[in-house]
């Protein structure tokens, strides 16, 4: 009965951070923030949906081929986001910045 609950928790909270990652995309300014949404939330969300299907499933092959798959999206998430973003910037990607502030106003 806990590893039910458990494993519930985690796939709910997993599809929030889906959710979150999605609206982060929709309402950040720029390309790079929009790409740091995407990246962060959707590893976390896979991850913690992975685990509670990891609890679901118990001791069996499935469980192994759900840690492959969460082994798969730990290394390449990461390394797609820097190439993408290696690639934006020779492309003359430019970051939004905050507005400089003037000396005189301090």
């Amino acid at each position: 009965m806990l590893a039910d609950v458990v494993s519930w928790i985690a796939i709910v909270a997993g599809g929030a951070f889906c959710v979150v990652g999605t609206l982060g995309m929709v309402r950040m300014p720029d390309f790079y923030t929009r790409m740091h949404a995407a990246s962060i939330a959707d590893t976390a969300g896979a991850g913690l949906m992975l685990f509670g299907l990891l609890l679901q499933a118990g001791f069996s092959l499935i469980a192994v081929k759900l840690v492959m798959i969460g082994l798969l999206i730990f290394f390449t998430s990461p390394t797609a986001t820097h190439a993408l973003a290696k690639a934006a910037r020779a492309r003359g990607v430019q970051p939004l910045l905050a507005p400089e502030e003037d000396p005189s106003k301090r």
